[in-house]
């Protein structure tokens, strides 16, 4: 997926496709690429997260940007996302850190080890989500919980992104240990600490998937695709 995905980026980075050009359909790049289906769409999907194209229902995939300047996931950019998320569950923790009960530190450590066992990537971005929530819940305000849970779909659409492009989930893995120490212990400013690092990761690993310059070549056995341009492109540009 990673050099489906660095091949189709290079091309419309390079300017190959115009904005608003379609590009060909799935089952021309499919052959093309020489990829399967399900490969080729995680890499248009990821496309998509990076801002660089749009699907339209019943027409095809659409260039709209030529460089990736913030991913969005789900309703959420990228920066809005880690903006709100630095200004609450840094504190949040810290409250976790002194007000959780044992019941939510059980929870915590059993989730804990479930994700560092967990060999399927789905799952574990589903239990990626739930480590937030579970403790913003141990922080013993409801109002805490609900905003998480309303940035839900988005952390996962996020944890997914870099799991597949940043390889994040044995280091994510690492940041969740220590902020459960942390919350064990009940000092606020160490867990304050670990969540705030776990964050900065989180960031770092977005703004080098951002700046990253593809390099993936397109397969040996097939000429890159020609851009072919949709009846409705100037619709798409606007």
């Amino acid at each position: 997926m990673e050099a489906v995905l660095g091949h189709l980026r290079a091309a419309i980075e390079r300017g190959d496709y115009a904005l608003g050009d379609k590009l060909p359909s799935e089952a021309e790049l499919c052959r093309t690429l020489g990829v399967s289906r399900p490969v080729l769409r995680e890499a248009l999907r990821a496309l998509q997260t990076l801002g660089l194209t749009v699907a339209r229902t019943g027409k095809g995939t659409f260039v709209i940007a030529h460089r990736v300047e913030d991913p969005t996931f789900g309703d959420y950019a990228a920066s809005d996302l880690l903006e709100v998320r630095r200004h609450m569950e840094i504190p949040v923790a810290g409250y976790a850190a002194v007000r959780r009960t044992p019941e939510n530190l059980d929870q915590l450590a059993r989730l804990l080890d479930r994700m560092e066992r967990e060999d399927d990537t789905l799952a574990w971005v589903a239990m990626d989500t739930l480590f937030h929530i579970a403790v913003a819940e141990s922080a013993q305000n409801p109002v805490f919980r609900r905003v998480i849970e309303e940035i839900r779909d988005a952390l996962a659409r996020q944890s997914a992104f870099l799991n597949e492009l940043g390889g994040r989930r044995e280091q994510s893995d690492r940041e969740h240990r220590a902020i459960v120490e942390a919350l064990i212990r009940g000092s606020a400013p160490d867990a304050s600490e670990a969540m705030a690092h776990h964050l900065d990761r989180v960031s770092s690993s977005l703004a080098e998937i951002v700046r990253r310059t593809p390099a993936a070549p397109a397969p040996a056995s097939a000429p890159a695709p020609a851009p072919t341009t949709a009846p409705d492109a100037g619709n798409a540009q606007r």
